[in-house]
């Protein structure tokens, strides 16, 4: 769990602000004005609009295409009227999970980020903040997840290879019957 939760927070943070550090300065300078110090404006604004913020790269980068990037793509992946149908479905009911979730993560966040900031934070109160915050970000994660799952079925297998090829993925070959039940 514990390896999980620091890839989860490696995944979460900003490529901005790794730039800003320059040699001589502290890499963390400028951060404390921040609403929340553990997140920035960018990562916010994802969470608020229920965007994956890289959540689910294990499903994306292994040929399970997510539905926004698919509704994206929908007249060169050659989407029929009802596969375009069933996916904005798909990414409506990812978005109506993910908003509340994010809301959530955010409300713990700064219930966190408060305890720090009045010094009221105890060792007891830490575990259970940093233990509920795990839990929303793996429901979070998983609701992502769970829809590229879903939205992988939907797809031809062609139209799974040229999905990948227009990403930037290369061809990663038809998917497999056997995971996938092609749904037209």
């Amino acid at each position: 769990m514990k390896l999980w939760l620091t890839a989860l927070l490696a995944a979460l943070a900003s490529p901005a602000a790794a730039q800003q550090h320059q040699p001589g300065q502290a890499p963390y300078a400028g951060m404390q004005t921040r609403a929340i110090k553990a997140l920035s404006d960018q990562q916010i604004a994802d969470l608020k609009a229920g965007r994956g913020m890289g959540l689910a790269l294990p499903a994306e980068l292994n040929g399970y295409p997510g539905p926004a990037h698919v509704l994206e793509l929908a007249d060169r992946l050659g989407l029929t009227a009802g596969q375009k149908a069933r996916i904005q479905d798909l990414f409506d009911s990812m978005k109506a999970e993910a908003v509340p979730l994010g809301a959530k993560l955010l409300d713990q966040e700064a219930a966190l980020d408060r305890q720090f900031a009045t010094h009221a934070i105890t060792p007891e109160t830490l575990k259970s903040e940093t233990a509920q915050i795990g839990m929303i970000q793996a429901e979070l994660r998983n609701t992502h997840l769970k829809y590229h799952l879903q939205t992988a079925q939907i797809l031809t297998p062609d139209q799974m290879q040229l999905y990948s090829a227009l990403r930037g993925y290369g061809s990663m070959g038809p998917m497999h019957n056997d995971h996938q039940h092609h749904m037209q």
